[in-house]
C-alpha cells in the first residue's frame, strides 16, 4: 500500500483551474522531485496534501485512509516546509522549536529526544540560542527543516527549500535533504533542476494543473535523449532567429547577454550534428563565435519538452 495517494484531485480559484484531476501515488522511502513552471499547480497540490487547502474534487489518501476522515491524524504524520518558510525573527531558535514542540504535543523524554535528534540532523547546534532574525538565509532554511522533522513525520513535504540560497548554501541543504530522505518519504518541489538528478529517485512533472510525466529520474531523462542541448555564445545580429531556423532545432533560449555577446541554449534533434552548420552560419553572418558546445539530454531538456507552452500559465501556483 502506498503511503500517499491522490485520486482525481482538482482545485479551482474562481474560474481558474489550478489543479486538474491529478492522480499519483508515493511509496514509502521514495524521494520524489515535483517539478513544473510557475503557475503549474505544484504549491497548490502540496497545500492540499498538507491540508492547508481542501480539494474541490477527488480524494487524498494517507496509508490508504482518506485524510478528510481524520485530518488531525494525518497531519501528525506529515512535516511541511512551505516556500516562504514562516519564522518568528524575534524568537531564539530554541524558543521557536519549543513552540513547535508544544504545537506538536510533544512531552516528556520523547520531546527532549525529538528536539535533540532534529537539531543534530539539521546541524544547527551552534545556532540554537541565537535569535532567528540574526541567522543567515541558509540557517533559517535549516531551522525550517528542523521544525518540519521535529515530530518524526513519515512524509516530508518541501516546497522550494533552496529558494534564494547561494550555491554553497544550496549544496548544504541538498546534502541535508538527501540525508533526511534515508529515513522518511520526501516530496520535493524545486526550480533548480540539477537538484532533482542528484537528490531524487523519482520525478513528477506537472504542467497546466495536470501530471505531464511520472517515473524514475533516469528513465524519464532517457526520454529526452532524443534531444541534445547546444550551447552557443557569439557576438552578432539576428542570432536567435537564424539559429531557430536551422533544421532540427526545437527551441532557442537566450541565457545571458553581456557587452554585446549573447549566449543561447538550443534544444535540437540528436540525429543531426548541427555544430558544423552553426560554424558555417557564423562565418556567413559575420558573427564572432566564442563558444560552441553540445551536451546530451538532461532533466532540463525533458522539462523544456513537456512545458514548452508555459508562457500561458494559470495565475495560481
Amino acid at each position: 500500500m502506498s503511503l500517499l495517494t491522490l485520486q482525481g484531485v482538482s482545485k479551482r480559484f474562481g474560474e481558474i483551474p489550478a489543479v486538474d484531476r491529478v492522480s499519483f501515488s508515493v511509496d514509502r522511502g521514495q524521494v520524489v522531485g515535483f517539478l513544473g513552471p510557475n503557475g503549474a499547480g505544484k504549491s497548490t497540490t502540496m497545500r492540499m496534501i498538507t491540508q492547508y487547502y481542501e480539494p474541490d474534487e477527488g480524494e487524498i489518501l494517507f496509508d490508504g485512509a482518506p485524510v478528510a476522515a481524520d485530518a488531525l491524524a494525518a497531519k501528525r504524520r506529515i512535516g511541511y516546509l512551505p516556500e516562504n518558510n514562516p519564522l518568528y525573527g524575534d524568537m531564539l531558535v530554541s524558543e521557536y522549536l519549543d513552540f513547535v514542540a508544544d504545537l506538536r504535543e510533544l512531552a516528556g523524554p520523547a520531546r527532549r529526544s525529538a528536539l535533540d535528534d532534529a537539531v543534530e540532523a539539521t546541524g544547527i547546534e551552534k545556532e540554537y540560542y541565537r535569535p532567528i532574525g540574526e541567522l543567515s538565509k541558509g540557517y533559517k532554511q535549516r531551522v525550517g527543516l528542523t521544525q518540519a522533522i521535529l515530530h518524526r513525520p513519515d512524509l516530508l513535504v518541501l516546497d522550494e527549500p533552496t529558494e534564494g540560497l547561494d550555491p554553497n548554501q544550496r549544496l548544504e541543504i541538498r546534502h541535508l535533504i538527501s540525508h533526511l530522505g534515508k529515513d522518511r518519504t520526501v516530496l520535493l518541489s524545486t526550480h533548480v533542476l540539477p537538484e532533482v538528478a542528484e537528490t531524487c529517485s523519482r520525478l513528477l512533472i506537472i504542467h497546466r494543473g495536470r501530471i505531464a510525466a511520472d517515473g524514475p529520474v533516469q528513465q524519464l531523462v532517457a526520454q529526452a535523449k532524443g534531444l541534445v542541448q547546444i550551447l552557443v555564445e557569439l557576438e552578432g545580429a539576428g542570432a536567435a532567429e537564424a539559429l531557430g531556423a536551422l533544421p532540427g532545432v526545437k527551441r532557442v533560449e537566450r541565457t545571458r547577454e553581456t557587452q554585446g555577446r549573447a549566449a543561447f541554449a538550443l534544444s535540437a534533434d540528436s540525429k543531426r550534428d548541427l555544430r558544423p552548420e552553426i560554424f558555417r552560419l557564423a562565418a556567413q553572418k559575420g558573427w564572432t563565435l566564442y563558444e560552441l558546445h553540445q551536451e546530451a539530454g538532461s532533466v532540463e531538456d525533458l522539462f523544456r519538452q513537456l512545458t514548452a507552452d508555459s508562457g500561458e500559465q494559470e495565475a495560481q501556483s
